[in-house]
């Protein structure tokens, strides 16, 4: 297994985790982690989605762990997601002030794992271009 296999199933199984806390039981998890309420259909409604949206990449990020073919893409995905999310944080914190601690947490995760996926991906252009010269 390579390292790109590795950081796709690292990533993918350290987000699932907070796919879960953010759907699994929102009224719950949202009042005990940041204590806002979902307690409204829509709010409950609002974190479930963001659970799935969360788990659908983190499963492309096990195909892409698993399948060759795919795991460039999958990885490109995750570049976007992580940076795209750090993104609305950053804009959050920008318009809104800082959130609870936790978030800033998640935040320099994304960045951190954003980054590091473009290290791999400019890694494996390099290879490539390298072994096209030879």
């Amino acid at each position: 297994m390579n390292i790109r296999q590795v950081f796709l199933l690292i990533t993918a199984a350290g987000l699932v985790p907070v796919a879960l806390s953010y759907g699994l039981m929102p009224r719950v998890s949202m009042d005990f982690l940041f204590g806002i309420s979902a307690a409204d259909v829509n709010n409950a409604h609002i974190f479930r989605a963001v659970m799935g949206l969360y788990l659908g990449f983190a499963v492309f990020w096990v195909a892409g762990a698993f399948n060759e073919g795919v795991r460039e893409a999958s990885l490109y995905s995750l570049v976007v997601f992580m940076l795209g999310v750090a993104a609305g944080r950053v804009l959050s914190i920008l318009v809104d002030g800082m959130p609870h601690w936790l978030m800033v947490v998640y935040l320099l995760l994304e960045l951190s794992l954003g980054c590091a996926g473009m290290l791999l991906l400019k890694k494996a252009e390099q290879k490539s271009i390298a072994g096209q010269s030879l």
